[in-house]
C-alpha cells in the first residue's frame, strides 16, 4: 500500500476515520492524502448580490486554516501528509484525486442513514462508495488500534465477483487478518441446499484459482445475513462487493454493499466490481 485518500469534514466521523488511515499509513510507510471540500459554490450569492472575491478568499483562508489546526493531532506525527484541498463538494472528484495519486484505498468515516433521508439524501459515504474505483473503507466509530483479525467477506460467489475476493484475499494479507468468505442463503428463488451451494462455491473457486474455506449462512435477507454472521464470529471487519449503481437503477435496485456499509457497527469496506 504506497497512497490512502481520506477525505474529511471536520466533524467527528472523519476524526474517527483520519486516525484509522494515519495508523495505516504509518504501518505501511504510504502517503496519506488528506482531502477536504470547502462547498463553495462557483458563485456565492448573498441577499444584495455576488459576494466579492475578496470574501471568498477571505472564506478560503479561514477553511483552510481549519484544515492544517484539524491535521494537529499527536497520532499523525511521522506519517506523510500530503493536504489536498477542493472549493466545490462534488463526490466524484474523490474518484478522480485517487485516479490522480494511485491510490490503493479510500477511508472515510459514517454514522449512517435510517428512513426517507437514506432513500432520498443518502450519506457522503455512500455517495463515494458508489463513485470509487478503488476500495473504500468505512469507518463507524471511534477505534483505538485498526487491527482487524476476523474480515468476514461476502458476496453471491458469481464469476463477476472474482476480483473482488482477490483484492480482499490481497488486503487481509496486508492487514495480517484472517479472511472468512461467506455465502448468504436466503429463501426464495435464489435458494440453494447445501448440497448446491458447495457446488457452486466450489466452482466458483476453481474458477479464481484459490482455495478458501466458504461459510453457509442461512437468514431471511442478504444484508441481515452479512450482518448477523459477522456479529456471531466477532468480526472486526466486513468486505463486500458492490456494483456502484447509480440514478434511478439505485432508486429502484439498491445496492446490498451501501445498505451494509450503512447499517453495520463494524467497519466495511467495499470493493467495485
Amino acid at each position: 500500500m504506497k497512497s490512502i485518500i481520506v477525505p474529511v469534514d471536520f466533524s467527528e466521523q472523519s476524526e474517527y476515520a483520519l486516525k484509522v488511515a494515519g495508523s495505516l499509513a504509518k504501518k505501511n510507510n504510504a502517503e496519506l492524502f488528506v482531502l477536504h471540500m470547502l462547498e463553495l459554490s462557483p458563485a456565492i450569492m448573498s441577499e444584495s448580490g455576488y459576494v466579492s472575491q475578496e470574501q471568498v478568499v477571505h472564506l478560503i483562508r479561514i477553511g483552510e486554516k481549519r484544515f492544517n489546526d484539524f491535521l494537529d493531532k499527536p497520532y499523525l506525527k511521522g506519517v506523510n501528509i500530503i493536504p489536498v484541498i477542493k472549493h466545490y463538494k462534488v463526490f466524484s472528484e474523490v474518484n478522480e484525486v485517487a485516479e490522480k495519486h494511485k491510490a490503493d484505498l479510500i477511508v472515510m468515516g459514517s454514522h449512517g442513514t435510517d428512513g426517507l433521508q437514506e432513500i432520498f439524501i443518502g450519506s457522503n459515504t455512500e455517495r463515494v462508495v458508489r463513485n470509487s474505483d478503488v476500495p473504500v473503507l468505512v469507518i463507524k466509530g471511534a477505534i483505538d488500534k485498526f487491527e482487524p483479525k476476523n474480515f468476514v467477506f461476502a458476496c453471491d460467489f458469481q464469476e463477476e465477483n472474482i476480483p473482488a475476493l482477490k483484492k480482499a484475499s490481497e488486503m487481509a494479507k496486508l492487514l495480517k487478518s484472517e479472511l472468512i468468505p461467506v455465502y448468504i442463503n436466503t429463501p426464495g428463488d435464489e435458494f440453494l441446499s447445501t448440497s448446491d451451494a458447495y457446488d457452486k462455491i466450489s466452482l466458483f473457486l476453481k474458477k479464481a484459482n484459490m482455495g478458501l474455506e466458504v461459510e453457509i449462512y442461512n437468514d431471511y435477507t442478504v444484508e441481515k445475513g452479512v450482518l448477523n454472521f459477522a456479529e456471531s464470529i466477532h468480526a472486526d471487519l466486513i468486505g463486500i462487493p458492490t456494483h456502484g449503481r447509480k440514478g434511478l437503477s439505485h432508486f429502484f435496485m439498491g445496492s446490498i454493499g451501501e445498505d451494509i456499509a450503512n447499517h453495520s457497527k463494524a467497519p466495511v469496506i467495499t470493493f467495485k466490481i
